[in-house]
């Protein structure tokens, strides 16, 4: 296969709200330019690019998937981001190795929650955008009203770029401010042909065309002066200084069509060619030499040493791992070997290939510019930079979100224990937003995620891939036992049953300590009451005990016991049985001196736009939780404060539902705190039904 010209090369990432078409529209790139013979659809789960069976099932992308086609003597590269929240760190890695940006919106919804948080990755990433005003052809669709949300929610003007010809069931085209033409599509093939602009909106197209030319010429002093002078620019005139003025973000224009009816996405094509930046055109990118700490620079030139960093991994139990990734300078060959400067080693790259859906085409050599993917590397993992081990160069690394949702599982199959922990590390790989631990305090297995439905995707992908099928259920609260009391009691443990018997006698002091300050055994016989080598023993029956819990059978903390005196037997006194004895003592003990529960009380933040407040407020009341402050964060507000754990085991979907997808929150522990006499005793009961089964 030829090489790509990195100058004929755009990388796109489609991205939006779920449910606004992204990836109809990438099915109708494929069609419309000749890449497929036939559309693919989501609904009928015939699409090319949504192929995973969770996927097909839920009519959503729960992954990006890569491909690429040919159109106006350029090669695009574009990928279809998810636009679920929950993948939403998928569209955050995908928009780092892009050099431009379709953000698709609904001509009836308009701006949405995730087209927010997409908008501010780009930002980040200071990526040139197109707006795409996606289904026109739905009853309410509203070209104006869709880009005043632009305005309104993002803070951005859109500069329009089409006039709709038509509208909802008589959406057919639109008329080309630029050209002065009108494009009639055919639904079919997604061909269009150019007519005059009827008469009827002559002048609203020359608002357009005038409102478009102000805008262009507000980004260039040549081109102003020329527009005071002339009162007019040129089409080459206005096709050069909007490319100009896209590439440097200062104008985003908005388009508009229908997907499934393939309206407008030819034109669409054509704007990404035309205005939208080439890898040279985006520049040099900077990183760190590993070894000095110093910055430095590659140009995306062949000439320059290889450099590129991986973006995706997608785990496969059969073909196994696949690494994709983004070439900033250099080449690479099939065969070669590359230095992953992230983990400081050297890995030898087999076959290279370019991805196309679930397909794939085999490369000789990739250029600056190209994105591809290769098989089979031991160590490399997301985030890593690939470099040539002479010009070590490394990129920033995206930190993944700490996961919020998390579930206790247990493999349905006995015995699958193993199974499932090497399948969840595989899946781990390709998706570092998943934690998955074992709780030491509540000997569960946790799985953490981005929210339910990445759970539950996750574990269907577990079942599919490797066979190893779950139960799931919130994880226990990890409580502790403690006293408020003090007492002083006997311990004694007397066992006779014909020859040597069994004798231990203790007297304990028990009183509590500070919180955090945790458990304090201190030795006060005096007079060998208790001879020494049997006090360590003592100790460990108490510390046993205080492991296994008295109330709930929770941990006990922050209890002082002091041996004061005891007595033993010449013959009949062990280890053991100092052992029993202090065990015996203590939980008589520790009911003597109001034991109570402890829960773990958790920092949280919580992040929503203005207008669920109120709302967020009142439902963190309810949930014993307490305001500590506010603050602002762009349009959004964040209320901070804390809450016990166990009132936010299932927080991730109720926030959802409170905020409309729109609210975002992260914990972290801060302490323990007594639990509310009326719950005690729910929580005490429940553990004994728990244990008597």
């Amino acid at each position: 296969m030829a090489k790509n010209d990195p100058n004929t090369l755009r990388n796109i990432a489609v991205v939006g709200h779920g449910g606004t078409g992204k990836t109809s529209l990438c099915e109708s790139f494929l069609f419309v330019s000749g890449k497929t013979d036939k559309p693919g659809r989501v609904d009928d789960g015939t699409s090319v690019l949504d192929y995973e069976p969770e996927e097909q099932k839920r009519h959503i992308s729960i992954t990006s998937a890569v491909s690429n086609f040919n159109w106006n003597k350029h090669r695009i590269n574009f990928i279809d981001t998810p636009g679920d929240a929950n993948f939403a760190m998928d569209t955050k890695n995908c928009l780092r190795v892009v050099d431009g940006a379709v953000i698709v919106i609904d001509a009836v919804g308009g701006v949405e929650f995730q087209t927010e948080k997409v908008w501010n990755y780009t930002v980040e990433n200071r990526l040139p955008r197109l707006i795409y005003v996606n289904k026109m052809d739905r009853e309410r669709a509203d070209f104006g009203k869709a880009l005043d949300s632009v305005v309104d929610i993002l803070g951005q003007k859109a500069t329009p770029l089409f006039l709709p010809l038509g509208s909802e069931e008589s959406f057919r085209g639109h008329v080309d401010p630029i050209e002065m033409k009108a494009l009639i599509f055919d639904e079919t093939k997604g061909k269009f042909k150019k007519e005059d602009i009827p008469q009827e909106i002559k002048d609203e197209a020359d608002k357009y065309r005038e409102a478009m030319v102000e805008d262009i010429a507000e980004c260039n002093e040549t081109l102003m002066d020329k527009y005071l002078e002339e009162g007019s620019l040129s089409q080459e005139d206005m096709m050069q200084g909007l490319r100009s003025a896209v590439i440097s973000c200062e104008i985003v224009p908005a388009v508009c069509g229908c997907s499934l009816k393939h309206i407008g996405t030819a034109a669409l094509m054509s704007m990404v060619t035309d205005y939208l930046p080439s890898p040279v055109d985006r520049g040099a990118v900077k990183g760190v030499n590993p070894k000095t700490g110093e910055e430095e620079t590659r140009e995306p030139s062949e000439d320059q040493p290889f450099s590129a960093m991986v973006f995706k991994t997608i785990a496969d139990p059969y073909a196994g791992k696949l690494t994709l990734f983004r070439v900033y300078s250099g080449t690479l060959s099939a065969d070669s070997t590359f230095y992953n400067s992230t983990k400081g080693i050297t890995e030898k790259c087999g076959v290279i290939f370019f991805l196309e859906g679930k397909s794939q085409k085999p490369a000789e050599v990739v250029v600056p510019g190209d994105i591809a993917a290769m098989a089979k590397l031991k160590e490399t993992a997301t985030g890593d930079t690939l470099c040539d081990e002479k010009a070590p160069i490394l990129f920033e690394k995206p930190e993944p979100p700490i996961p919020f949702c998390s579930f206790a599982i247990t493999p349905k199959t006995k015995g699958d224990e193993e199974k499932l922990i090497s399948a969840l590390n595989r899946i781990i790989e390709e998706d570092a937003t998943l934690n998955f631990r074992r709780d030491e305090e509540t000997r569960e297995m946790i799985l953490s995620g981005m929210g339910q439905v990445h759970i539950d995707v996750t574990l269907e992908k577990m079942k599919r891939k490797f066979g190893v099928d779950v139960a799931l259920k919130p994880p226990k609260v990890p409580y502790k036992e403690t006293i408020k009391g003090k007492t002083r009691v006997q311990g004694k443990y007397k066992k006779q049953s014909g020859g040597r018997g069994q004798f231990g006698d203790t007297w304990l002091e028990i009183e509590p300590t500070a919180r955090g300050e945790g458990f304090q055994f201190v030795d006060a016989i005096v007079g060998g009451v208790i001879p020494r080598n049997y006090i360590p023993a003592v100790e460990k029956g108490i510390v046993e005990a205080m492991e296994e819990g008295i109330l709930a059978g929770y941990p006990v903390v922050d209890v002082k016991v002091t041996l004061v005196d005891g007595s033993y037997h010449t013959v009949d006194s062990s280890e053991m049985a100092f052992k029993i004895a202090g065990s015996m003592g203590f939980k008589k003990g520790f009911e003597q001196c109001q034991p109570t529960l402890l829960e773990p009380i958790m920092n949280i933040e919580i992040e929503v736009p203005d207008e669920y407040m109120g709302d967020v407020i009142g439902d963190l009341n309810s949930r014993r939780g307490r305001v500590l402050g506010m603050d602002k964060r762009g349009p959004n507000q964040v209320v901070k404060g804390q809450v016990p754990l166990a009132e936010i085991l299932t927080y991730a979907a109720e926030l959802t539902s409170i905020t409309s997808g729109r609210g975002t929150y992260s914990f972290s522990f801060s302490h323990y705190e007594e639990v509310p006499a009326h719950l005690q005793e729910k929580i005490i009961a429940e553990a004994h039904k728990e244990s008597s089964k």
